[in-house]
């Protein structure tokens, strides 16, 4: 009987060796791609009496062939993982396309006696933008279709214009590589659309003075800061600077108030702000500063016929207030009335002034409220929405004389819809909703607000979707998005794209994390400089109470986030990498130190306000203790899809190349590591709306293929 035992036991070694040389051999056998691995080469950065070795800085060399090589060569490999996913791919877009009308068209706008809109038709990548003549059923006049514009290019960003005050001539900006630093300004003769030969490089706003000839444009400088204003008369001579802006943490803009009387220039830093102003009638005068800047004082000018109204904030009036001031002597601020005082419990988002009101847009507990304020007798509206989680948000009325303004609702399961508010009657009018063309039921989904505590104890609200009938057992898929930077609120709206997944199954949620403005200006402050770690752990506890109340568990829940919000994904993946199946994460500024070291990189001076200094030491080490790319160790990561842009500006192609590199050489699983570069683009992805949809469809594709979902 043991001899026979011992037969068994031989038996079975030798057929589970067997079985092993086979599955090798069927390894061996197959066209499964191995991925293409970087170069490892050594540089050393020494700062602080710290040696950090970054062994993929040489993919910072667009010009180096071999870095095009490896970037083209991640693309195939991408491609070929990816290709079981095609016939899912083009599912997917097909189901986002039948919830987009794509002959559509946008609500008109009055301004200066022409009713503007823009328009798309199907089978056509960009819009098509137009106007009326006093009258909206007046012939249409196209004044610039992208689409021509767009013709034997690679990519087409058109990013606005503006007309001159006789409505004759239009002053456009655009650039043909998706990158910031190629905008171009050109002026166009709307009376014939012939091109004037006046053109500008690096141009990023603009604005007329009433002569109708003279134009005012800002310029950037090498770091892609907007730090020049030049004046000019488009049909001859030489630009003229005007302003420059010398401290290199400060941007600049031009525009014109809404009474036509001023033009302004607005310089920013993150926690400071400037104002200059000029007579739209006197452009050969000279700028005058509104108030001197202050460190950690921002201001925002408005004018009214009848005074000056500033939005004010400082380091004690954080949420912001708003004042009314004299038009002469305004820069003595005992002059100054409160109209709306400081609440610590209300951000003033944004403010927009008028004959006779102003309208307001607040944001409270985390949701946007709209306030209308009469300036005949002070007497107070506001605008009132029914559901627990949505975003309202002003879109403005460019006529000073408007007795209406517009507003935009929406929520996570409520399509896009503009509202018109007639100040007198105090009524709302729906002008237009997004239709849904393949039938869209709010009622089929439930809606959420739920809060997660923070490791601090702080409570973190989250923005909840899902299909009725889904049962909290931890066996959902879910999508966790936020992004937690720049004081930048992600509010949650209505998605088309993301119902390619709720409809299969997944819980969708948007945390909102500190860094953004979600829950006040102080939310902010908690998110930023030595407060950033609160992002990535606010995140991760929001991932965590998905996982406690049963909407999913870490081996079906994924994260995605973008440019910032990539390096929250980055982050994230090495501190928790056990609680998330796969990360999507978007042009992520992963690679923090070496970017924010180096100077002469477009956008690092300005932000050293929101990240820090590297060149102070508390400031590096605690950048250093999060940056993604420095933090890399030998562990088990989640699948994980890092996209960039060749002609990124923002986020340069190198940072998701070089993690990703990085990643390759020291992740201890076999889990799905992958990298695409958009070789044409840059911060935004695809330029086209039917090429960015299909974007989204290769990610969601990715997603759907880690979780073994195929239809």
């Amino acid at each position: 009987m043991k001899t026979n035992y011992i037969l068994l036991l031989l038996c079975l070694v030798i057929a589970l060796q067997s079985c092993n040389q086979q599955k090798q051999v069927i390894l061996k056998q197959s066209n499964f791609p191995q991925p293409p691995i970087a170069e490892a080469i050594p540089q050393e950065f020494k700062e602080f009496d710290n040696t950090r070795i970054d062994n993929y800085y040489w993919l910072k060399d667009k010009e180096n062939p071999k870095v095009i090589e490896y970037l083209n060569a991640e693309n195939t490999y991408t491609d070929t993982v990816m290709a079981s996913t095609k016939e899912l791919q083009e599912k997917i877009f097909n189901e986002i396309m039948g919830m987009i009308k794509e002959d559509d068209e946008s609500y008109p706008v009055l301004m200066n006696g022409y009713y503007y809109y823009s328009r798309t038709e199907k089978g056509k990548q960009y819009r098509i933008h137009c106007r009326k003549e006093g009258s909206p059923d007046a012939p249409e006049q196209i004044t610039f279709d992208v689409n021509k514009m767009a013709e034997g290019k690679k990519a087409m960003v058109f990013s606005n214009y503006e007309v001159s005050p006789d409505n004759r001539l239009a002053a456009y900006i655009f650039n043909e590589t998706g990158s910031f630093a190629d905008y171009i300004l050109k002026v166009r003769d709307l009376t014939n659309n012939d091109e004037l030969s006046f053109s500008a490089n690096g141009v990023t706003s603009v604005a007329w003075a009433n002569d109708n000839k003279t134009m005012f444009y800002t310029v950037i400088d090498e770091t892609l800061r907007p730090s020049k204003v030049y004046r000019c008369n488009p049909d001859k001579g030489k630009p003229k600077l005007v302003y420059e802006e010398k401290d290199p943490r400060f941007s600049i803009s031009v525009g014109r108030s809404k009474t036509d009387d001023f033009i302004m220039i607005g310089s920013f830093s993150t926690t400071t702000s400037e104002f200059l102003l000029l007579k739209t009638d006197n452009p050969e005068g000279k700028f005058e500063v509104f108030l001197p800047r202050q460190q950690d004082v921002e201001y925002n000018v408005l004018h009214h016929k009848e005074h000056f109204y500033i939005r004010y904030k400082d380091r004690s009036k954080l949420n912001g207030m708003l004042y009314r001031a004299p038009l002469i002597g305004y820069r003595d601020t005992a002059l100054w009335e409160v109209v709306i005082p400081h609440d610590p419990a209300v951000r003033i988002e944004s403010v927009d002034v008028h004959k006779d009101h102003i309208s307001l847009e607040l944001r409270k507990n985390g949701l946007c409220e709209i306030k209308v304020i009469s300036l005949k007798d002070n007497s107070v509206q506001q605008i009132s929405f029914p559901e627990p989680v949505y975003t309202a948000s002003l879109t403005g009325n460019p006529e000073y004389d408007a007795a209406t303004l517009r507003y935009w609702y929406t929520s996570l399961n409520r399509p896009n819809t503009l509202y018109e508010f007639d100040i007198p009657k105090g009524e709302s009018v729906k002008l237009k909703e997004q239709e849904v063309p393949s039938g869209f039921n709010p009622e089929d989904y439930s809606v959420e607000r739920i809060w997660a505590g923070a490791s601090d104890g702080t409570q973190i609200p989250m923005a909840v979707v899902y299909k009725k009938g889904l049962k909290r057992n931890g066996k959902n898929p879910a999508l966790l998005y936020a992004y937690g930077s720049y004081g930048s609120s992600t509010d949650p709206g209505f998605s088309v794209s993301a119902y390619s997944l709720i409809d299969r199954g997944f819980v969708y949620a948007i945390a909102q994390v500190r860094g953004g403005s979600e829950m006040g200006e102080q939310w902010y402050e908690d998110g930023k400089l030595k407060n950033k770690i609160n992002t990535f752990t606010d995140f991760i506890s929001c991932a965590e109470k998905l996982v406690s109340e049963g909407y999913t568990s870490p081996e079906k829940l994924n994260a995605t986030g973008g440019s910032a919000g990539g390096l929250l994904m980055g982050a994230v993946a090495n501190m928790r990498p056990d609680l998330f199946n796969a990360i999507v994460a978007e042009v992520p500024f992963v690679d923090v130190m070496t970017t924010m070291l180096d100077s002469s990189l477009p956008l690092t001076t300005q932000e050293y306000e929101e990240w820090g200094d590297p060149n102070i030491e508390e400031y590096y080490k605690y950048m250093l203790s999060y940056s993604p790319y420095d933090n890399i160790k030998p562990q088990n990561y989640p699948h994980i899809l890092a996209t960039g842009g060749l002609n990124d500006s923002q986020v340069l192609f190198h940072e998701p190349a070089k993690w990703v590199a990085k990643l390759r050489a020291n992740k201890t699983d076999d889990n799905i590591l992958l990298l695409y570069t958009n070789m044409e683009s840059g911060h935004g992805g695809a330029t086209g709306r039917y090429d960015s949809i299909k974007e989204t469809a290769f990610q969601w594709a990715f997603l759907l293929k880690t979780l073994s979902i195929t239809k």
